[in-house]
C-alpha cells in the first residue's frame, strides 16, 4: 500500500511538490512502514501524542471564556488543517505532508495562548529564549515519548518551525500551513470576538468585507481561492497584491479592536504572574520536576526544564499546580 501511494504521488502531484519516497528522511533511520507513507506515519505520531491532546484545553484567545463554543489551540490547529489542505488539494501538492505540519504546529504553544508565551519568553531571555514554534520542534524532537522524541521527518519538522518565521518553509506545503495559520487566527478570533460581544460584523471596515466578504464563511473562502488562483504554476503559495493588502488591514484592525481591547486582555497580567510564581519555585526545587524533565534539566539545564515542564502545561494545569504550591489547603476552590 506504501509502494502504491508513493505511486500515485509521482503520477498526480505537480512538480514543486514534495514526494513522500524523497523525503529527506528522520533524525534516526526507521525501516518504512509497509502500509503507510513516511508522511502518513507522522500524521498517525503527532495525533497520538500526549502534547496533540493537551492542545483542547489550552487558550487560543480569550481566557476561560463562559461558553463551549470558542476556539481553543485544538479547535484552532484542525482548522489550519482543513484550510491549508484545500489549498494543497488544490494546487496538488502533498496532502499527507501538509496534514502532518499543520497538526504538530502548534505542539509547543503554551497554556493561556500568547500572554503565556511572552511570559515565558520573558523568564527565559538569558537562557536561550523561548518562542512557541521553536518549542513545538522542541516537543516532537526531544520532550515526547518521556524525551525519545517523535522521530518525524526533515520536511515535517521543517514546516513546524517555520510556520510563523523567515526563512520560509523549503516545501510549498509548509508555505500553505503558514498562509493557512493566519487566515485561520484573524478569521476565527474575529467570529469569537463576535460570540463575546467584544464586536458585531458590521464594525469591520467595509473595504475589508468588500474585499473578503460580510460572514466568516464567504472569508475563508475568498482567501482560499485567491491563494490557489495566485500560486498556480508558481513555487510559492502566495495571495494577489490586493488581498494580501487586505488581510494586512484585517489583522491590523483585529489588533486594536481584539488583541490589545482591554476587555479581553485585561486578565492577561495575572498570568504572567502565574507563570512566574510556577517558573520561581521549580527553578528553587528542580528535584520536584516529573521524572522526564528531571533528566531535562541534566542535560540541558534548570530552567530550560522548567520551561519545558510549564510550557506544556494545559490551563487547568497550570492554575491547579499554582493553587497547590502558593494558596493554603482550605483557601483553595475546589
Amino acid at each position: 500500500m506504501r509502494l502504491d501511494r508513493e505511486q500515485m504521488e509521482r503520477s498526480f502531484l505537480q512538480p514543486h511538490a514534495a514526494l513522500a519516497e524523497r523525503s529527506r528522511g528522520r533524525l534516526i533511520p526507521e525501516p518504512e512502514c509497509e502500509m503507510r507513507t513516511c508522511f502518513q506515519r507522522d500524521i498517525d505520531r503527532i495525533i497520538h501524542s500526549k502534547s496533540f491532546r493537551r492542545l483542547m484545553h489550552k487558550t487560543q484567545v480569550f481566557l476561560q471564556p463562559e461558553g463551549d463554543h470558542y476556539r481553543t489551540r485544538l479547535t484552532h490547529t484542525l482548522e489550519v488543517s482543513r484550510i491549508a489542505r484545500s489549498i494543497s488539494r488544490a494546487l496538488q501538492l502533498n496532502e499527507d505532508l501538509t496534514e502532518a505540519i499543520a497538526l504538530g504546529h502548534d505542539l509547543g504553544h503554551t497554556p493561556f495562548g500568547h500572554a503565556g508565551e511572552r511570559a515565558l519568553a520573558d523568564l527565559m531571555k538569558d537562557d536561550g529564549g523561548f518562542t512557541h514554534y521553536e518549542q513545538s520542534l522542541r516537543v516532537v524532537d526531544v520532550l515526547e515519548k518521556e524525551g525519545r522524541g517523535l522521530n518525524l521527518t526533515w520536511e515535517v519538522r521543517d514546516g513546524i518551525v517555520r510556520h510563523t518565521v523567515a526563512p520560509p518553509a523549503a516545501t510549498l506545503e509548509g508555505r500553505a500551513v503558514k498562509l493557512a495559520d493566519r487566515i485561520a487566527y484573524i478569521n476565527a478570533d474575529m467570529d469569537d470576538a463576535v460570540r463575546a460581544g467584544l464586536l458585531h460584523e458590521e464594525d469591520i471596515p467595509e473595504e475589508i468585507t468588500c474585499a473578503l466578504g460580510d460572514v466568516y464563511s464567504q472569508r475563508i473562502n475568498t482567501l482560499i481561492r485567491d491563494a490557489v488562483v495566485s500560486s498556480t504554476g508558481k513555487d510559492d503559495i502566495v495571495l494577489s497584491p490586493e488581498i494580501s493588502f487586505v488581510l494586512d488591514s484585517f489583522h491590523d484592525f483585529m489588533f486594536q479592536a481584539v488583541y490589545k481591547n482591554p476587555a479581553a486582555k485585561s486578565e492577561e497580567v495575572k498570568v504572567a504572574g502565574i507563570v512566574e510564581g510556577l517558573f520561581s519555585y521549580y527553578s528553587r526545587r528542580p528535584e520536584l520536576l516529573p521524572d522526564e524533565y528531571a533528566m531535562v534539566a541534566g542535560t540541558d539545564g534548570i530552567p530550560r526544564a522548567v520551561c519545558d515542564y510549564i510550557s506544556g502545561m494545559t490551563d487547568k494545569y497550570c492554575l491547579d499546580t499554582y493553587s497547590l504550591l502558593y494558596i493554603p489547603a482550605g483557601w483553595q476552590v475546589k
